[in-house]
């Protein structure tokens, strides 16, 4: 075998939601083939390399559901404002003015480092110029789920909707059966695409066999908007487009009605819960309890750093969890172990990826990560799913496998040069701070 980890704390996250106490982890050409006690598969597989995990945990590589990786260049740009008035007068322009397929880049390869640092081996993201962040993402050996952002009006890197959507049928051509690279069809939101738009992304979907993600029901002021214009709110509407069917990613996902709740169950629409994002720009608290007692599929997602302001998923589970049962005042909604889930498998489920990642089980990719437990604040260890979410941060992760390739080991980035993503990104900041004085 190419890889086996012994001797390891292991939280598997399949359907039993198995943890294994002193178990091994056997890796063959990116698969895992094995997952069970140390004391029988140590006798049952060599492998040519071989990791003690003991003292350490073993659990799945989270899975970012909603990201805009490169806005990392706009981290504390604009912050402490509205959801409208932050992208209208702030972000927009500063897109305008500095997004190039040389920043995407840039913004792209510090992002990656942020995430792999943290824990995060798969990610799904919407911006321009797409086909840079996948370069950079397969290069690095991060798993992702690319979208080119697909808006009425002209963008960075796009004069319409046509073009874009060009633009999507020549990256789903590129990437074709890619290892790690998934490309989505990506329109903004109902609020900045028409009726149209949304129809034909909907048609090229289904044509190309891509996923679908959209900003959907963010805001109080989207919901008053849509329902004024179409007489209907954000989901229905989709809905009467026949926009739903396949896998669709709905961020943030904040002001469903109960019966678009059961409208997201029923189309299997997967909710990428963006908890840090939507409380910093005060959007609002998504009903998560209601839509995992639905039956809907729920993963977390950071959003862009430029609204959250990291891309931690630690600090994403622990704010998840703690926002629905603060704004409930329900001690036990959003339980740790569903958290955990949700970061997970749960988003693994969002992304239509779950048949590959997500779980630590025979035939799955080896898509995993392994947490150093000997630190103060993770001692002592009572509840794992507890200790994931209230304790750990994404500083005591120590390994990162991805597709079977280890792509940090013992806190070290091997697929990224770190001191050169952050030079370049700090003289592109430079550029962006004269631009906004």
């Amino acid at each position: 075998m190419d890889l086996k980890i012994d001797h390891a704390l292991i939280v598997t996250m399949d359907a039993g939601m198995t943890i294994v106490e002193d178990g091994s982890v056997v890796i063959d050409h990116g698969e895992i083939v094995a997952v069970g006690p140390s004391t029988i598969l140590k006798k049952r597989y060599n492998a040519i390399r071989s990791i003690n995990a003991a003292g350490k945990l073993v659990m799945p590589g989270l899975v970012n559901t909603h990201t805009h990786a490169a806005m990392t260049l706009f981290r504390g740009l604009a912050d402490d404002l509205p959801l409208d008035a932050w992208l209208t007068k702030h972000i927009w322009p500063a897109e305008a003015k500095f997004i190039t397929a040389e920043s995407v880049r840039s913004g792209a390869n510090l992002a990656l480092a942020e995430m792999v640092r943290s824990g995060t081996t798969t990610f799904s993201d919407m911006y321009f110029y797409a086909d840079e962040l996948a370069m950079a993402a397969n290069k690095a050996g991060v798993r992702a789920v690319v979208g080119e952002a697909i808006i009425d009006f002209p963008t960075a890197d796009s004069q319409s909707p046509a073009e874009s959507f060009a633009t999507i049928k020549e990256l789903a051509a590129k990437w074709k059966n890619d290892p790690l690279i998934t490309i989505s069809v990506a329109p903004h939101s109902p609020y900045t695409c028409s009726s149209e738009t949304l129809k034909s992304a909907k048609k090229l979907a289904d044509d190309l066999g891509l996923p679908l993600t959209i900003h959907v029901s963010e805001t109080q002021k989207e919901v008053s908007d849509i329902t004024k214009q179409y007489g209907m709110p954000p989901f229905e509407y989709l809905d009467s487009l026949g926009f739903f069917g396949g896998t669709v990613i709905a961020a943030h996902a904040v002001y469903p009605t109960s019966s678009e709740i059961m409208l997201m169950a029923k189309k299997k629409i997967g909710v990428a819960h963006c908890a840090v994002s939507n409380m910093k720009l005060a959007s609002g608290v998504a009903p998560i309890q209601e839509m995992f007692n639905a039956g809907v599929a729920v993963g977390l997602g950071t959003d862009g750093a430029a609204s959250n302001n990291n891309l931690s998923m630690f600090k994403e589970m622990n704010t998840a969890t703690l926002l629905q049962k603060v704004s409930r005042l329900e001690p036990t909604a959003m339980s740790a172990r569903e958290t955990v889930k949700a970061a997970t498998i749960g988003g693994a489920q969002v992304l239509g990826l779950d048949n590959l990642i997500g779980s630590l089980e025979t035939g799955k990719r080896a898509d995993l990560i392994i947490i150093d437990l000997n630190s103060p604040h993770l001692i002592p260890l009572y509840n794992v799913y507890s200790q994931l979410v209230y304790a750990t941060n994404g500083a005591d992760v120590e390994t990162v496998i991805i597709d079977g390739n280890v792509v940090m080991q013992d806190r070290k980035l091997l697929t990224l040069d770190e001191e050169v993503v952050m030079q370049e990104a700090r003289k592109l900041a430079l550029k962006i701070a004269e631009g906004e004085e």
